[in-house]
């Protein structure tokens, strides 16, 4: 066929793929192959679902303990770190050859993980909303 990079511009890759799902599908659709709760075993009624209702009390208990931690952590440590790694960021997403791993822990054992989420999330944008085919 040439390699895998002709496969693929030939549309063999996709064919595969294609008359496997078809296969399955038909396996699963003739009962040959069982899928509990899609051909077998399926249930008749419909269950009740239970709501979680958080406890109140442990969330103020949260957050009161996530204030004291703010409070009595070095800001200082916390802001030096969340400024490396903000530059190790910017680096890794210009260059792709940065290893953002260390400035990241630095920044968690300076107790700064909501820091972190915000500084990748202003670097890098929110990943929900990046198209996936430019991923590719």
């Amino acid at each position: 066929m040439g390699g895998a990079i002709a496969a693929v511009e030939n549309g063999y890759y996709l064919k595969e793929m294609a008359d496997g799902m078809y296969k399955y599908q038909k396996e699963v659709e003739s009962g040959e192959r069982i899928i509990i709760g899609v051909n077998k075993d399926e249930l008749t009624e419909e269950l009740p679902i239970e709501i979680f209702a958080g406890d109140p009390e442990a969330e103020r208990r949260q957050v009161e303990r996530l204030t004291k931690l703010k409070e009595e952590r070095d800001n200082e440590l916390v802001r030096n770190a969340l400024g490396e790694l903000r530059v190790a960021a910017k680096e890794k997403a210009v260059k792709n050859n940065t290893n953002i791993v260390a400035p990241i822990l630095k920044a968690v054992k300076a107790y700064a993980p909501s820091g972190i989420c915000s500084v990748l999330r202003d670097v890098f944008g929110n990943m929900s909303q990046v198209d996936i085919s430019e991923a590719m």
